[in-house]
């Protein structure tokens, strides 16, 4: 692998949500890590996109931001330790707002080299509602963007 990539990476993003996909992810981007010597940076977006909804409907509460900043905890932790077993450093990021906005403005201000996430493979109306943050961030981003799915 290091002869295909050789040291074009410096700064490596995993994004991640804890889910299975994210994780999948986060082995391919501790790989890449390992095989360049990239630094890698495990971030985490507590989302804010429909907070006001959730706040007004759901009764979103500090207990709620709690959950979630736990969640974020875990996510960047499962990072962490594939890192650590890899012999790779990772940083977890916490940032709250839109989770792709976050992850291109944090990929730009940390001159990141490659981002890497996994996406949940939405499809139909669903993904035509709602987006896909992968897709987003793909079709904004840049730098490469590595989406395992």
């Amino acid at each position: 692998m290091d002869k295909i990539i050789g040291n074009r990476f410096k700064k490596i993003l995993v994004a991640t949500d804890g889910s299975e996909n994210a994780e999948r992810a986060a082995s391919y981007g501790i790989d890449i890590a390992k095989a360049t010597g990239a630094e890698v940076y495990a971030l985490y977006v507590v989302s804010t996109e429909h907070a006001g909804t959730a706040r007004t409907v759901m009764g979103w509460t500090d207990a709620f931001e709690e959950y979630l900043a736990n969640k974020g905890g875990a996510a960047t932790g499962y990072v962490q330790n594939l890192g650590r077993d890899a012999g790779v450093k990772v940083e977890p990021v916490y940032l709250r707002g839109s989770p792709a906005e976050k992850i291109l403005e944090y990929a730009e201000e940390s001159n990141i080299d490659l981002i890497v996430m996994g996406t949940q493979g939405l499809t139909g109306v669903k993904k035509f509602l709602t987006g896909s943050v992968a897709e987003n961030v793909f079709r904004h981003s840049k730098v490469p963007v590595m989406i395992i799915r």
